[in-house]
């Protein structure tokens, strides 16, 4: 009796010490991130060659640069070091790159955002693979899809440019006893934004600002950019605001340093995270 006693108070410490436990994301480059959830640890859209590996995207802002435009700021065997499962929210490649495909190993799970990003990855050795459709449970840790656009409505009204741009997921994280996180992907501030906004009410957010932009359509972006920083300021009152995909791609418009002069001026920089590369946040 009394040693199934003793088993049950560690069994309910070691509960306790989980719910309690810190999670944490890690800002590696551009969208990729190690994220510690709940004992879990995730990789988002890992984008792992060396500077300069790529040439910069046709059609886009300063595409006579090539891509990365920035290293790794480790080993690339580091960034998937003790990784249990990756999640691709697109297949676009400064999300999911050759060198990705070639060097992480293939019996790992990697959830992606429908059937056509499965099946490349598939394609190319991968024997785990899953489609996020709606809700998904991985070791303890719920994953929600949530919706977005990659670009304007005008901008899929053509279809060559449509077709490029494609699809794009954005993931929300749930566990019991941790803070809510929702990673809004490559993405505009759509509708599909706030239904995910106001169905979970997640307590930290991630958030794509580099404003990336196509020739054809010079006013508008790709993703979010500096308004939807001072938006999401004034909207997601008390949760953590994490802001990434800068300064690594030709087509962004927005750097950090311009990122972070913006904030400042703004008066918001206490509610935004803009971090370096390699960077870890734990909430």
């Amino acid at each position: 009796m009394k040693i199934n006693k003793i088993l049950f108070l560690i069994a309910l410490f070691l509960g306790i010490s989980a719910a309690n436990a810190q999670d944490s994301f890690q800002h590696i480059r551009n969208a990729t991130a190690k994220i510690n959830y709940a004992g879990v640890n995730f990789l988002l859209d890992p984008y792992l060659a060396p500077k300069g590996k790529y040439p910069g995207f046709e059609g886009t802002l300063n595409s006579h640069l090539r891509n990365p435009l920035i290293e790794l700021p480790m080993d690339a065997k580091e960034v998937y070091k003790g990784i249990d499962a990756i999640i691709v929210t697109h297949t676009h490649p400064d999300h999911w790159d050759e060198v990705a495909a070639e060097i992480l190993p293939k019996n790992i799970v990697i959830f992606a955002q429908h059937n056509d990003d499965a099946t490349l990855i598939k394609k190319q050795g991968f024997k785990d693979v899953r489609v996020l459709d709606e809700s998904a449970e991985f070791k303890g840790v719920k994953l929600h899809k949530a919706g977005g656009a990659h670009g304007t409505v005008e901008m899929y009204e053509n279809k060559q440019l449509g077709a490029i741009l494609g699809d794009a997921m954005g993931v929300v994280f749930e566990a019991k006893g941790h803070k809510t996180l929702y990673v809004m992907g490559d993405t505009l501030w759509t509708a599909d934004v706030n239904k995910a906004l106001n169905k979970f009410n997640p307590s930290v957010v991630v958030m794509n600002t580099g404003d990336a932009r196509v020739l054809a359509f010079p006013d508008s972006g790709i993703i979010m950019g500096k308004a939807d920083v001072a938006h999401a300021a004034k909207e997601l009152n008390g949760a953590t605001i994490i802001a990434v995909h800068m300064d690594a791609v030709n087509h962004t418009s927005v750097s950090r340093k311009d990122l972070r002069e913006f904030v400042k001026k703004e008066g918001i920089e206490s509610k935004i995270t803009i971090p370096d590369d390699g960077e870890i946040i734990k909430f």
